[in-house]
């Protein structure tokens, strides 16, 4: 039995499908709200669960909010005790609130982070918390989380100061949840998918499919790897943020230290602001000779 969250549209929908494709349970999680979190009224998560049974599948639809600590908690026991047993968790849900930075609202922010970095929080940690127990009461546990961060988060963008630091703890959470959980059997990844969604179908080139009909945008290109991750057979891997980019799967490596980028002071002294300057520009390659100087404003 695997959870998504999000799954009524875009990404999610096409996770369930493919879950369920390979025989998956699937709670279709979606509380139907709008690209920027207005509510709708819509229940997208009913219409992928007639169309998962009407293939044969078995799923049912939550309209619980993710960014609800309790409620959450509550999904994960009704799971339990409908299913007997709970797998996997997809965290996809989210929203977008653009804004230049200084003319985003508190309530942009909140909103935004709310939905992605709580909501991937609290469904991690209720998840983890059965497994957790399951595993000390001596049960094999083989649970998977798998969270979907993005190019926002990773590598920057403007005008999303809500949405990238979101998915970039996302990737952080993602690692610590690996590197917690892997006494009990639990593994944990993400994805982050170059697909068109609601939130991306406006940005240049991720339109429509190209002329000879391979649309590298499609949200069906990341659903393989989202259930090859919540298999046993992916045990071997955790704490991985997966780039996929039509038909090619790409490992991102986390921050590191670039060797090539260095500045060294005297030795055995702490850095001091004499020689910082002209130093840290000839290690970023901005400085390549002569001496600079450095003030401070007061």
């Amino acid at each position: 039995m695997v959870i998504v969250t999000g799954g009524g549209r875009g990404l999610g929908r096409s996770h369930c499908l493919e879950l369920a494709r390979h025989g998956a349970s699937v709670m279709v999680n979606d509380v139907g709200a709008g690209l920027h979190g207005e509510r709708e009224g819509a229940a997208p998560a009913d219409a992928v669960v007639d169309e998962i049974v009407a293939h044969g599948g078995v799923a049912c639809a939550d309209a619980t909010s993710v960014t609800d600590f309790g409620a959450t908690s509550a999904m994960v026991e009704r799971v339990i005790d409908t299913f007997g047993r709970l797998d996997g968790v997809v965290n996809n849900a989210g929203i977008v609130r653009d804004r230049m930075l200084t003319g985003m609202s508190e309530d942009d922010f909140d909103r935004v982070m709310a939905v992605h970095m709580k909501g991937t929080w609290n469904m991690t940690r209720h998840a983890c918390g059965y497994w957790r127990d399951r595993a000390k009461a001596g049960e094999d546990v083989a649970g998977r989380i798998v969270n979907t961060t993005s190019g926002a988060g990773l590598f920057g963008n403007v005008g999303q100061s809500n949405y990238g630091p979101a998915k970039a703890a996302i990737a952080s959470l993602t690692m610590i949840t690996a590197m917690e959980m892997e006494r009990y059997g639990v593994t944990a990844n993400a994805v982050s998918p170059l697909a068109r969604t609601r939130m991306t179908e406006s940005l240049p080139g991720i339109g429509a499919a190209g002329d000879d009909g391979w649309d590298r945008y499609d949200p069906a290109n990341t659903s393989p790897v989202v259930a090859y991750l919540c298999t046993r057979q992916s045990g071997w891997l955790s704490g991985a943020v997966l780039r996929i980019d039509g038909d090619t799967v790409q490992r991102l490596r986390p921050w590191e230290v670039d060797p090539e980028r260095i500045y060294r002071g005297t030795p055995g002294e702490p850095v001091d602001t004499t020689g910082l300057d002209r130093g840290l520009r000839v290690a970023f390659g901005a400085f390549p000779s002569g001496t600079a100087s450095h003030s401070f404003v007061t």
